[in-house]
């Protein structure tokens, strides 16, 4: 394996990953010795005043709108103190469904306007919905199965809140102590799927997707090369294969609209071992780290597929 495929291919993503979680810890921590925690949370008054969300929760759910990183690190940092029961842990992560689709909104609608067009709006509409159903069922989700929160305390001393300098050395103090431990177990997990990367393991997922092709009977053979690519490869593929078969009128937008919801749903699981599984893993226990990516990924599965199977029948 050459040098440049390790630097390129391991040491730069892990210095990345690394510089976002220090981030997150730092950001973190200032929420909480600043008090910003509780402006950060009025933003979020309607959800988690309706789903029985503590304050913690509020807070990481607007902090979602800028930094995911930096809203499961607040998460992971309260559950670590015992400011937040692991069931609420796991629905406050859910809860950030719509947080993460405008996070992610301008990059991807750009991305697909050139290639698909009018469809990218189609598209964006759908998983919107999507992600905005899966917010409103774990608002209520937390109002069955979460206990009223305490009381906000009010007039809350200034005089009891450190200077920005005191909390910033609490803040380093504190990162310190645990980014190597996250270090510990975030690099052998991406070293390992890096690993796997470079065998082709993930490369022979598209050729199971292949000879599978029954699975997809509702859509035109034509369609299947870019769930393929989607599932396979990476959302740029196959939307520039979208964007050909479209200029060449082989298909129309509902077909490519659908392709590429499929194909999102078949990726998501590789997606979230290879990206999501290493940070998750150093910000979280083990074992709760694989339960909010299942949980995480599943729930956004169902919401798609409930969303596509709605279009589909609706635009026939």
């Amino acid at each position: 394996m050459l040098a440049s495929e390790l630097w390129a291919g391991l040491a730069v993503p892990l210095g990345r990953i690394f510089f976002f979680i220090s981030l997150g810890l730092i950001m973190a921590s200032l929420i909480e010795e600043l008090g910003w925690n509780r402006i950060l949370s009025r933003l979020a008054l309607p959800f988690v005043r309706f789903g029985r969300f503590s304050e913690i929760t509020g807070s990481s759910f607007a902090l979602a709108f800028v930094s995911g990183v930096s809203a499961n690190t607040t998460l992971a940092e309260a559950y670590r103190e015992g400011k937040i029961s692991r069931r609420e842990l796991l629905l406050a992560h859910l809860l950030h469904s719509l947080p993460r689709f405008f996070l992610h909104l301008p990059t991807v609608f750009f991305l697909m306007v050139p290639f698909i067009k009018g469809a990218a709006l189609i598209y964006v509409g759908l998983t919107f919905t999507a992600a905005l159903l899966r917010t409103i069922l774990i608002a209520l989700a937390g109002r069955f199965l979460l206990p009223l929160p305490p009381p906000a305390a009010t007039g809350l001393a200034e005089t009891g809140r450190p200077s920005l300098g005191e909390a910033l050395g609490k803040a380093w103090r504190r990162l310190r102590k645990r980014l190597f431990r996250i270090m510990l177990i975030t690099a052998p997990i991406y070293a390992l799927f890096f690993l796997a990367d470079q065998l082709s393991y993930f490369a022979r997922f598209s050729g199971w997707v292949e000879d599978n092709i029954g699975l997809f009977a509702f859509l035109p053979p034509e369609s299947v090369g870019i769930i393929v690519l989607v599932a396979a490869t990476e959302l740029t593929a196959g939307l520039a294969a979208a964007g050909a078969l479209l200029d060449g009128h082989t298909l129309v937008h509902r077909e490519v609209v659908l392709a590429l919801l499929t194909g999102t749903v078949i990726a998501a699981p590789l997606q979230a071992l290879r990206h999501q599984l290493p940070y998750f893993a150093g910000i979280f226990p083990p074992r709760l780290a694989a339960e909010v990516i299942i949980y995480s990924q599943l729930f956004r599965a169902g919401s798609v597929i409930v969303v596509g199977i709605l279009y589909f029948f609706i635009s026939a």
